[in-house]
């Protein structure tokens, strides 16, 4: 097949989930074109299947906004009649979804694409839920030739949220078993003091990651045992977090890394990956950790129990709840055995559940079905 993907190229899950996705598709033999505004973060390999196409927006004085979705919706149409590509997949419903479905009425009598939008989370929850999206989400949800969602619980929300019964599959996010490994990093193990135990924590430090609960909990914790916490990524919450970690006396023991590409390198050197999200459509990086082999302990919020075995690969706590993150993380240090066996657990699911090589065949049915008009069919049907 030849595929085009429109994505965010920046550090997020919807973006590195679209291009491990494709990459792994191209390995299978299909034509990739990746569109966005700069090359996808994770993009970084070369493979003769494997196109980058770059969206250029122009600055004009009458737009105080630049339109990157009409800018998109040409490239892609552009792309689609050069390439003759079979089929569209975009990530996050707005703008890419909406950009997607126009390139597509642009190409009628040209070529016969179809679209398919995969949502992420906050397309949903957050941009999908303002009155000034939620029906231009709705629409191109219900005009796409295929949805599908990253777990069960954003299923849900998007019927709730959005107010349609459109049929929407749901493909897990997966994860790269041979990039993510228990291999110990002796670089990333430098960063371990003598005899302290070792958190990470990754993300966008936007409010939803609730960064600062980690900080509060970590005060709690370090007063208890040596502990040292490594906070990767960047965002809006960042310099919050550095001055809470100052005006609590812990600055020492956290370590702001920012954005970092080797994020498997840190992640084997965690006693326990920490997730204190609001909540998330699913939980890429929890994933990550868990085939890294350490256990994560997470929010008990959104998608995370489907991916979080609570008692056996991690464990969950109530949004918000700084005493009992401190408690759980306490006590999973405290247990050495009891945390290696959550360990291997953690390493045995996401071989089991979440492995490209079970996750990948699904997104090619899903695909083969689209191209054969089943999935609009049963979409149509309500199903």
């Amino acid at each position: 097949m030849k595929i085009g993907i429109a994505c965010y190229p920046t550090y997020g899950g919807s973006g590195v989930l679209a291009t491990e996705l494709g990459l792994a598709l191209a390995e299978e033999g299909h034509e990739i074109h990746f569109l966005a505004y700069e090359a996808p973060i994770r993009l970084t390999s070369f493979s003769r299947q494997v196109f980058y196409h770059q969206v250029s927006v122009q600055e004009y004085p009458l737009f105080k906004y630049p339109p990157y979705a009409l800018a998109l919706a040409t490239k892609l149409a552009e792309v689609c009649e050069l390439h003759d590509l079979d089929l569209i997949h975009v990530h996050y419903a707005v703008p890419h979804l909406v950009s997607a479905l126009l390139a597509r009425d642009m190409l009628r009598g040209i070529c016969d694409v179809k679209v398919i939008g995969t949502l992420h989370g906050t397309d949903i929850t957050i941009v999908g839920n303002d009155p000034a999206y939620r029906r231009v989400t709705r629409h191109a949800i219900e005009e796409a030739d295929g949805i599908t969602a990253v777990s069960e619980y954003l299923r849900r929300e998007t019927r709730t949220i959005i107010g349609t019964s459109a049929a929407i599959e749901v493909i897990s996010n997966f994860v790269d078993l041979q990039r993510f490994a228990v291999t110990p990093c002796p670089q990333a193990m430098g960063m371990r003091h003598d005899g302290e135990s070792m958190l990470v924590h990754i993300s966008n430090f936007r409010p939803v990651k609730r960064v600062l609960d980690l900080i509060e909990a970590m005060a709690i914790l370090g007063a208890q045992r040596k502990v040292r916490l490594l906070m990767v990524g960047d965002g809006p919450d960042r310099p919050a977090a550095e001055a809470r970690a100052r005006q609590l006396g812990i600055a020492d023991r956290v370590d702001f890394l920012g954005s970092q590409d080797a994020i498997e390198k840190i992640l084997t050197c965690a006693d326990l990956f920490v997730l204190p999200s609001l909540y998330e459509s699913f939980g890429l990086a929890a994933l990550e950790a868990m085939a890294c082999g350490v256990p994560v302990l997470a929010s008990d919020a959104g998608g995370l129990p489907e991916v979080i075995d609570d008692g056996r690969s991690g464990r969950l706590f109530p949004v918000g709840d700084v005493e009992a993150l401190a408690a759980a993380a306490a006590e999973m240090l405290e247990h050495d055995e009891r945390r290696r066996a959550m360990a291997q657990e953690a390493r045995r699911q996401a071989e089991a559940r979440f492995s490209l090589k079970r996750i990948l065949p699904l997104y090619e049915d899903y695909y083969r079905r689209v191209l054969d008009g089943g999935a609009k069919a049963q979409r149509e049907a309500g199903m």
